[in-house]
């Protein structure tokens, strides 16, 4: 064998050992390991977006949302959209009741936190379609279809149910709950608390509790709003009792009105007695309007988030209103 032949001989030998497979493609080193890049944005410096985590927070009432409102604590379609798209626009974003009580609001920076919430569990609150999607025109179908415009503006509330909730469908109360919404309890018949005896107010809450967890098991119910806003005879059984071997118990209670309720992480903050903000056909005293006005009047008084959940921001002259068990997490300015 001549050695020009032997050298082509042995060069395909080892063109065919670097190949996945004689007469194959060449095989590719592994890209190098990468490491993910670090955290390009931080929250901002609290005094920037002037964040007040002990500031005052609407916890809006609403009932009936339909074209032609029966009772000044009702509302159009069309004022309802306003109303979000006022609140969008001033930069406010909605939380739950069950957000609000657990203290750490995580919200982008210099945004203000809102809860919706929603008494007595009406249709033209929710109404499902065969689709099973809610109809354009009730109020969750409304706030959907704000969200889809503004995804930042989350499509959540707080929804407090009385027995056969939503006309009395039972596909309402789970989708509800699927979707990220939050359930209260108003009682199983909406009745005057303060006329009951105490068997009947604990009755009532507890009948209204097996309801709820039977439409949809395993919901956590973590507040309860006060039909007409009057408390029993005996204001605890608001907030814990128990009925036929049942116990009830909540870590809120919540009122009628009439204005911005505490901080969550405020010492002024009362879980048993947190106030709303009634929203309806104008005029209503010290409504929605009156507040949200007051409220963009006055900035300093509301909540405004510094961006980090791991945190609280406030002004260093007002650290006597905040709660003790929050001072290791305090970051004041």
């Amino acid at each position: 064998m001549k050695a020009w032949t032997m050298l082509r001989m042995v060069t395909a030998a080892l063109l065919c050992a670097t190949a996945t497979a004689c007469g194959g493609t060449t095989a590719t080193a592994p890209p190098p390991a990468t490491t993910p890049p670090a955290p390009t944005s931080r929250p901002p410096d609290p005094a920037t977006v002037a964040a007040n985590e002990l500031g005052q927070i609407p916890i809006l009432m609403y009932h009936r949302i339909e074209a032609e409102p029966s009772g000044e604590y009702d509302q159009t379609p069309a004022k309802f959209t306003a109303e979000l798209d006022r609140l969008y626009t001033e930069n406010y974003r909605p939380i739950t009741i069950a957000q609000y009580l657990t203290g750490g609001i995580d919200l982008p920076a210099g945004t203000h936190p809102v809860v919706l919430t929603f008494d007595d569990s009406t249709r033209t609150q929710l109404a499902l379609t065969d689709s099973g999607d809610p109809t354009p025109d009730c109020a969750v179908g409304l706030l959907e279809q704000f969200h889809s415009r503004h995804p930042d503006f989350a499509a959540t509330a707080t929804f407090y149910v009385n027995n056969d909730p939503f006309g009395d469908d039972p596909r309402a109360l789970p989708w509800l709950v699927r979707h990220g919404y939050d359930i209260g309890a108003h009682t199983a018949t909406h009745p005057n608390l303060g006329q009951l005896n105490a068997t009947d107010v604990q009755r009532e809450l507890v009948e209204n509790v097996r309801a709820i967890t039977a439409a949809a098991p395993g919901t956590p119910i973590r507040s309860m709003a006060l039909p007409l806003g009057v408390y029993p005879a005996d204001k605890s059984l608001a907030s814990a009792g128990s009925w036929d071997n049942t116990a009830y118990t909540f870590d809120a209670v919540l009122l009628v009105g009439a204005n911005p309720a505490p901080s969550p992480i405020a010492t002024t903050m009362d879980p048993k007695a947190l106030p709303r903000i009634r929203s309806g056909r104008s005029p209503i005293p010290f409504d929605s309007t009156y507040w949200l006005d007051w409220l963009a009047a006055n900035p300093s008084a509301r909540y405004t988030s510094d961006g980090d959940p791991g945190h609280v921001s406030f002004p260093r002259a007002l650290a006597e209103q905040l709660g003790q068990r929050w001072s290791t997490t305090a970051q004041p300015y």
